[in-house]
């Protein structure tokens, strides 16, 4: 599936399920919200924290998946086509990054 597929799938199922967009400010906060809820699961799974009672079933790939669903709806709602977004993104990272990585030897 291409990012453009997934764009209109949300639109898709906004329009027919969802009654229509919350409104971008709306969205802005759950996509923060949302962004908390897989930090968690990172704290838990991957840091430091232990599990608390009950959240052992936390599934990182449904958090990552609800992060992409607001992202899209934002992008949706603001006219942004995140496809050629990140082509362009990533365009912009090889031309500045292109040695700038090799040459850290944090990373080596």
């Amino acid at each position: 599936m291409e990012i453009k597929d997934i764009q209109k799938e949300v639109d898709h199922w906004i329009k027919t399920i969802g009654v229509r967009y919350f409104s971008e400010l709306t969205n802005m906060a759950i996509l923060t919200e949302e962004v908390g809820e897989l930090a968690k699961v990172m704290a838990r799974k991957y840091g430091d924290q232990s599990f608390k009672k009950g959240e052992e079933n936390l599934d990182l790939a449904d958090e990552m998946a609800d992060v992409l669903w607001v992202l899209v709806c934002l992008a949706n709602q603001t006219g942004v086509d995140l496809e050629d977004a990140f082509k362009q993104n990533m365009l912009k990272k090889t031309t500045r990054d292109k040695e700038r990585h090799k040459n850290n030897t944090k990373l080596k």
